[in-house]
């Protein structure tokens, strides 16, 4: 079927004819019970409903690749990456009917022109596509029932407090079209929705070379009766009779569900500043010193409010504390007299950067995923703290709000903020006084660690350490702006078990994919036995614990609605988060 083909052409990559072998004939599945039965087709009727509530939605989309190879010493390690970010806009792009009846052009097509975009200016590799990592949202979105599928029964599991039922499923032997699903699903046994999946889809006739990447897709609780997907992992190992030998990992995440549909047509859009204050009644006046700072301050909040608008930017949660907690134990360390009161946010993307926007400092969730020590935190604070205590602040054109009225795909085109090489070097340099003046000052050996594995690594991940709107860690020689640190830690020893200077990404924090809060994992330590558990800014396969979601209680804080927490390898001898002093 010319539309399949179509629909699962993202998924797909092409390899040596030599390795698809004639398939043995399976057996037969024994048969479902009447309740098993009923379920299943549960499961079917809630599968279109949960197709059609994507429709309505437009996600933020990011997918991190990085390809393997075997390592002797450490099984496998990363020698290249990419990253790709969109918002997919499926409600006006899903339609099943019209991909049936024309040949798939229903099926992504804003979209794709949308990550199209996003690859030219970011310089992206097409090796991977990522529409092909979006398809393994769906099971099948078009034939996923028992006339073009067999399932069967396998056990009753918890996945978290939510009991599943899994079924393995395969076409039935009649059915040959290419890219049909077959591997695994839970059903949750309360409603019958396919809360995870796990597998493949069938390739195509023996000797076409083709084959399909393998995938683990989960699905959260978010809202009453709304169970969307929220994350993807993929992952293929080296095929050792392969003399090219080759093998990826890659996560795929979805947030911002609850974010209002982009504006595609025009290249403006509104922008609604909220919690403003009328300070009409003031009748002190201002001086000019405080009316530039007041400009400043003004193109901040716009910056703000439209990375937020984006999905970029974390809402304010209560992780925000932990980090302002840090930052003032710098600025009271060191005596500081600022221009206000320094705020702290979260940007919701992997790669890892910072930046200050005005007197707000922005860390990605990468970079405070990969972040073994408190110490290690307080130097990436210290660096953007000291880029406002010397003045160094965005570009106030933005204070004009209409310089931010345009479509969400161009964010990261548009918006610059990102300091100079000679601001950065100056920054650093105070920021290593920051850190001699503070709590932190016989601890930076730590610090210095962290910054020696990013050397290391960052030349066969250039992705993650690119940064997309703010401050690189590195210099464009590849040498840390806070070298000295480095000079105060230990030698880099990959066996040391001891020794822990980056964690796999994911190690700390999780996003709310609804209101795109995010949170500390609540995960205990697990001891280091060997080389390989370190894994330093590495993918790792994804696992959740799920809940159904609960409404938040009135005059409590808010809880995550359920997005699950993903067991990560965490290390014995760390914090599993930045604690507050």
């Amino acid at each position: 079927m010319l539309a399949r083909k179509l629909w699962i052409t993202g998924v797909m990559i092409c390899m040596t004819t030599g390795l698809f072998a004639k398939q043995p004939k399976t057996a037969p599945f024994p048969p479902l019970t009447p309740e098993q039965s009923a379920l299943v087709e549960k499961a079917v009727a809630r599968e279109k409903i949960t197709v059609k509530q994507i429709q309505a939605r437009a996600p933020i989309v990011q997918t991190y690749i990085q390809n393997m190879r075997s390592d002797a010493e450490l099984y496998a390690v990363p020698t290249s990456d990419q990253f790709i970010l969109s918002r997919v806009d499926f409600g006006r792009t899903f339609n099943a009917k019209e991909y049936q009846q024309h040949g798939g052009r229903g099926l992504f097509k804003g979209s794709v022109q949308a990550v199209a975009g996003l690859t030219k200016a970011f310089h992206f590799s097409r090796e991977y596509q990522s529409t092909g990592f979006m398809d393994m949202m769906f099971v099948d979105p078009i034939g996923f029932d028992q006339q073009h599928y067999d399932f069967s029964y396998v056990r009753r599991e918890f996945l978290g407090s939510v009991r599943a039922v899994v079924f393995d499923v395969r076409p039935k032997p009649d059915v040959k079209d290419r890219g049909r699903f077959t591997g695994r699903v839970w059903v949750e046994d309360q409603d019958g929705n396919i809360v995870r999946f796990n597998g493949t889809y069938t390739g195509s006739s023996e000797g076409s070379g083709d084959q399909y990447f393998h995938f683990d897709s989960w699905r959260n609780n978010l809202q009453p009766d709304l169970w969307l997907p929220v994350a993807i992992y993929v992952e293929e190992t080296a095929n050792p009779n392969d003399k090219h030998e080759y093998g990826f990992r890659a996560q795929t995440h979805f947030w911002g569900y609850s974010l209002k549909l982009p504006t595609r047509e025009s290249d403006s859009e509104s922008i609604q500043v909220e919690n403003a204050v009328d300070a009409s009644g003031n009748q002190q006046d201002v001086s000019p010193l405080q009316a530039q700072r007041e400009w400043v301050s003004q193109a901040e909040q716009n910056v703000l409010d439209r990375l937020v608008q984006a999905g970029l930017l974390a809402a304010p949660s209560d992780f925000d504390k932990v980090l302002e907690t840090v930052t003032n134990n710098l600025i009271i360390g060191n005596k500081l007299v600022l221009p206000g009161d320094i705020h702290c946010r979260v940007l919701l993307t992997s790669p890892l950067e910072s930046l200050a926007v005005g007197n707000t400092i922005l860390l990605s969730k990468g970079l405070v995923d990969v972040l073994p020590y408190e110490e290690d935190l307080a130097a990436v604070l210290s660096f953007e703290l000291a880029h406002i205590s010397l003045g160094h602040h965005i570009d106030t054109r933005y204070a004009f709000n209409d310089r931010l009225l345009f479509p969400d795909e161009s964010t990261f085109q548009r918006i610059k903020m990102g300091h100079t090489a000679s601001d950065d070097e100056e920054a650093a340099k105070k920021a290593v006084e920051y850190l001699n003046g503070s709590v932190y000052h016989d601890k930076l050996g730590n610090a210095g660690l962290f910054f020696a594995e990013l050397v290391e690594r960052a030349k066969l991940l250039p992705a993650l350490v690119t940064p997309r709107l703010g401050d690189s860690l590195l210099s464009e020689q590849g040498e840390p702006w806070m070298a000295e640190l480095s000079k105060q830690g230990p030698k880099l020893e990959v066996h040391k078990l001891d020794q822990i200077a980056a964690l796999p990404l994911g190690s700390h924090l999780k996003t709310d994919p609804w209101d795109d809060k995010v949170y500390q994992l609540n995960v205990k330590a697990v001891p280091i036995i060997n080389a390989r558990d370190k894994m330093p800014l590495e993918l790792t396969p994804l696992y959740m614990r799920l809940a159904r979601y609960t409404p938040p209680v009135v005059g409590q804080p808010a809880v995550p609605p359920a997005t699950g927490t993903m067991s990560v390898p965490q290390q014995e001898n760390t914090a599993a988060a930045p604690q507050q002093q």
